[in-house]
């Protein structure tokens, strides 16, 4: 039944015309592995995990990605270290230039590391996508999942590593950017699966920490992470928190969750609810988070994978409440500010 409604919402994305209804539904696309969306000067800007090149959606409604312009704005060469497997992509704008953040290897995951392309074009659908090389500390071990935030005029990258050379745990790292794309000193681990949540399948001796994402708001800053493996469907998110302006590169400044904030919701047939990103509505009154799941258990890290977009709220204590995860097909008012039809 419910391979029939994935089918269903399927075709109604190719037939359907553009959103004029002032709703939408989940999933927003098809397919769409580790989802993340940028809004910038009346557009969305949104990328998710192809494996196989960096394509770029540009759409003035986030509920209409599935008509929006759409273009393949890197494809990695035949071969050499960037050459296959490439994951998580993320497009930033920063001092005026935009970058994209990228996982990829040369055929072998255990060479997986961090890329970064650079474009000086006003529109990123425009210009030259420039390789600025490989994105490593001096221990350059295995990492996915970049991301990049501002702090008290400091740029920081956080990502998900190995802290050896083996496959036996994934850790959550930081480090300072001394320009968006170079170190500045070494890794430093702020979070490791320590929770039962998020260890779950530790019969294959691997214990998950990945894709990090930033939130703020009234002066703290979120790190949301998603946990256990993503072949599971136990995969869900956590949350470290930190104080804007503390030393985040000291571990000490950030505190765990010690529960997950979103996980799977059978009733709203999603599994494995996980790898998200959040972006604020046109007019700046809400906040949404977007994430991926499965339709159906055990699908793992497939194509199957959807994003969903939801709005949610804040907690007393100002930490943000993520609530549980709006079933596929129930309609949703577009976010705030969009105009329906757009």
């Amino acid at each position: 039944m419910i391979r029939l409604l994935a089918l269903v919402l399927a075709i109604g994305f190719s037939l359907a015309g553009a959103n004029t209804s002032g709703t939408f539904t989940n999933p927003i696309l098809p397919s769409g592995p580790d989802p993340w969306v940028l809004y910038h000067n009346g557009f969305y800007y949104y990328m998710n995990t192809t494996g196989k090149n960096l394509t770029l959606w540009k759409s003035k409604s986030i509920g209409d990605l599935a008509h929006a312009e759409k273009k393949i704005v890197w494809t990695p060469p035949l071969s050499g270290p960037d050459s296959h497997d490439i994951w998580a992509p993320e497009i930033h704008l920063i001092g005026g230039k935009w970058y994209i953040y990228f996982a990829a290897d040369g055929g072998d995951n255990r060479t997986h590391r961090l890329w970064v392309l650079e474009n000086s074009s006003p529109d990123p659908m425009e210009g030259e996508w420039v390789m600025k090389g490989k994105l490593a500390d001096s221990t350059d071990k295995w990492a996915i999942d970049p991301t990049v935030f501002e702090d008290n005029g400091k740029l920081f990258l956080v990502w998900s590593g190995w802290p050896g050379d083996a496959n036996k745990v994934q850790n959550i790292y930081i480090a300072q950017l001394k320009n968006p794309w170079t170190i500045e000193g070494q890794r430093v681990l702020i979070s490791t699966p320590h929770f039962r949540w998020e260890r779950h399948d530790d019969d294959l001796g691997v214990k998950v920490n990945e894709g990090p994402e930033v939130l703020k708001h009234n002066g703290d800053i979120f790190l949301v992470f998603s946990a256990s493996g993503c072949w599971t469907d136990d995969y869900a998110l956590g949350m470290l928190q930190a104080r804007e302006g503390s030393d985040l590169l000291n571990p000490a400044s950030w505190v765990k969750s010690k529960h997950p904030l979103l996980k799977t919701s059978g009733k709203a047939h999603a599994y494995g609810t996980g790898h998200n990103t959040f972006f604020r509505s046109p007019d700046g009154t809400q906040d949404w988070i977007i994430y991926h799941a499965n339709p159906d258990p055990e699908e793992g890290c497939k194509e199957e994978r959807s994003p969903r977009a939801q709005p949610f709220t804040w907690n007393a204590d100002g930490t943000p409440n993520f609530g549980k995860p709006v079933p596929l097909g129930q309609p949703l008012p577009l976010p705030s500010g969009e105009q329906p039809g757009q």
